[in-house]
């Protein structure tokens, strides 16, 4: 059973009673459901807008829920590379949407031809020589260098790549020439794997640690080269979809789960000045999104996206509302329902969860109320309606 000694008594009390209700109905939560998704599509618009009438909800969208929901063994493999069975699924999944929640929320569309697609392009992780393998239901970075010395070999290799010619593959050029004419651009870098992360894949978390406390120097050239790297793609690629620095489309985002392995004194020497280049160069007005996702406990670091002036924000469930405000006061904040509260059905978790948070953002608003992290397989339709009746029934402005 849950704790529950966390949240009010109010909450709690709350909680149940809806629990109950839901249960009295097979499952489904009293909701008016029109008018539910009536207020959330103008809520999702602005959550910050003093017009809307509830908290927005981000719960709905996530292809991994497919399989506890149709009762079916989990292959995120196969929905990755299956186009037909991916889209029979989602179909079937959002049948059952249909009647629970109101709403079809998977694509049921096809992935582009393959005569329509640029071939792909080679990413920072190739640069830095390590292999994303599938492991255990997702990709992951292997180690590409183990010592002192083969990190400065390493780095000796990527600071003579000329990024162009190594990211752009054959073929490029032909894909471009038809492709191009016909309004189809290639793919932008706006994203990528946080700096720490990414750090710790290529060399080991361990060893980065180490090396930051003990060798900053090689620490700096490791961090200068992946800034470098980043920048130089992002205008590889730029310049291929036919922008200039002037006209490319602004915003940036990261996912760096393991920037909580690092102090604040590390995080400022390594990870700060990455994220601080790339915002200036790809994020430089108020406007522009700056988003950073980190689903770990890295409050220590919270004074770093105050200065970074974040524009969105998905951080770990040990992190609060409360706190996140006050250090990202521009940010919608996308959280902080536990994930596995949800991926787990725990029912009055859940709504405490919402009630909780609600109460915190209330008076700034900027909640998006989502999974501090991912919406994992287990998350089910049922609990999507009853935080859709918690939401309609008690968290709106």
């Amino acid at each position: 059973m849950s704790d529950l000694s966390v949240f009010s008594k109010d909450h709690v009390s709350k909680a149940e009673w809806l629990v109950k209700e839901a249960h009295k109905n097979g499952g489904l939560a009293p909701v008016d459901v029109e008018r539910f998704w009536k207020d959330q599509d103008e809520s999702a618009k602005d959550p910050f807008s003093k017009s809307i009438k509830q908290v927005p909800l981000a719960i709905f969208h996530s292809n991994e829920t497919v399989f506890d929901e149709l009762g079916i063994p989990e292959d995120m493999w196969r929905l990755g590379h299956d186009d037909d069975w991916r889209l029979s699924l989602n179909k079937a999944y959002n049948d059952k949407a249909e009647k629970i929640i109101g709403r079809r929320t998977l694509s049921e569309k096809h992935s582009a031809p393959k005569e329509d697609c640029y071939p792909g392009t080679k990413g920072l992780h190739d640069v830095f020589e390590a292999k994303n393998i599938w492991h255990e239901g997702s990709w992951w970075l292997q180690q590409s260098a183990n010592t002192e010395d083969e990190l400065k070999a390493l780095l000796d290799r990527v600071e003579k790549c000329d990024i162009r010619k190594f990211i752009l593959p054959e073929g490029w050029d032909e894909a471009k020439a038809k492709l191009l004419p016909r309004g189809i651009k290639p793919g932008l870098y706006r994203w990528q794997r946080g700096p720490c992360t990414f750090a710790t894949s290529v060399y080991g978390a361990e060893n980065m640690i180490f090396l930051v406390l003990d060798n900053p120097d090689l620490a700096i050239r490791f961090r200068n080269a992946i800034l470098k790297t980043m920048l130089e793609i992002a205008k590889v690629l730029d310049e291929e979809a036919g922008y200039t620095p002037e006209t490319a489309p602004r915003g940036f985002g990261f996912a760096d789960d393991n920037c909580c392995l690092f102090n604040p004194e590390m995080y400022e020497l390594f990870g700060y000045p990455i994220l601080k280049e790339i915002f200036d160069r790809y994020s430089p007005n108020p406007g522009d999104s700056r988003y950073q996702h980190s689903d770990s406990a890295m409050s220590h670091l919270l004074p770093f996206f105050t200065k970074l002036e974040m524009t969105g924000v998905n951080f770990g469930p040990t992190l609060t509302v409360s706190e996140i405000r006050a250090h990202c006061p521009k940010a919608v904040i996308h959280g902080q329902l536990a994930p596995f509260t949800f991926s787990r059905n725990e029912e009055v978790r859940m709504v405490c969860e919402l009630l909780r948070d609600f109460e915190q953002a209330k008076e700034k608003r900027g909640l998006l109320f989502a999974t501090a992290g991912s919406i994992n397989n287990g998350s089910r339709l049922t609990g999507m309606r009853l935080l859709m009746a918690a939401a309609q029934l008690w968290a709106r402005y």
